[in-house]
């Protein structure tokens, strides 16, 4: 089992930059695929983007694609979500995931540990 912490969440303006970082510990990370989700108030949680271990294969929804990037780092066990232009509509909380898919995947069932969550707020 892997062990998530998310930080790097807050509160800016739309147009504004964040990086959320994950940081994972027990598990054995570097053949994990990563994922980040979110969950704003009264919807689902939705995917945002992956990474697998290689950091070859990696997928975005499309609501991100061109202003989110994701990318980890092996040797820190660290996953991170540079999420540049933002919109109010990316207010949510964001989880960071792992699995043991060897490629990017996009459903939340495909992954079996999670962190608790950071709460990024846009403002218009």
């Amino acid at each position: 089992q892997v062990q998530l912490v998310e930080s790097g969440g807050g509160l800016v303006q739309a147009g504004d930059a964040l990086r959320l970082s994950c940081a994972a510990s027990g598990g054995f990370f570097s053949s994990n695929v990563m994922g980040w989700f979110r969950q704003a108030p009264g919807k689902e949680r939705e995917f945002v983007a992956a990474i697998a271990w290689g950091g070859r294969s990696i997928y975005y929804s499309d609501s991100v694609k061109g202003r989110f990037t994701i990318s980890r780092d092996n040797a820190k066990s660290t996953v991170y979500l540079q999420m540049n232009s933002l919109k109010p509509e990316d207010t949510a909380v964001y989880y960071c995931a792992a699995g043991r898919a060897i490629v990017a995947v996009t459903t939340v069932s495909r992954y079996d540990d999670w962190g608790q969550g950071t709460q990024v707020t846009v403002s218009s």
